[in-house]
């Protein structure tokens, strides 16, 4: 049983960039769906399609590396907001990851988001995680 689930696909994505995995497998639940897809719209990650088993919900991630010795497109992830102590930010604090070239992935009260579109919108919420 795992109580962070962020957390776990987080580490799960990492181990598998680490490796140079083409293909990381996650469970799937409704926010991990949605920063899943946000990492798809930003270009972190090719595809991800959700694979229902008989007793759970999985997601495969298809990762995406770049150039003939396949460097991860993902740098590095940092969770943020933890369960035992949750970080919120108001628009006007959203931080700026590594001046613009990171994203943070905010949960705002319109949906799972980047920071870039939560400033834009004037939304704050928990800043979930940075990926750069």
């Amino acid at each position: 049983m795992v109580n962070d689930t962020i957390s776990d696909m987080l580490t799960r994505i990492r181990n598998a960039n680490l490796a140079r995995h083409q293909i990381v497998q996650v469970p799937s639940t409704h926010i991990i769906r949605d920063i899943v897809s946000v990492l798809k719209e930003e270009g972190f990650i090719y595809e991800f399609e959700e694979i229902k088993n008989k007793f759970r919900k999985y997601l495969l991630i298809s990762l995406k590396y770049k150039g003939n010795h396949r460097q991860p497109t993902i740098t590095s992830l940092k969770r943020i907001s933890k369960p035992g102590l949750r970080v919120y930010a108001n628009h006007k604090e959203i931080p700026h990851v590594l001046d613009g070239i990171g994203i943070a992935i905010i949960s705002t009260s319109r949906g799972v988001m980047t920071d870039k579109n939560a400033r834009h919108r004037g939304l704050g919420g928990e800043v979930l995680c940075y990926i750069w």
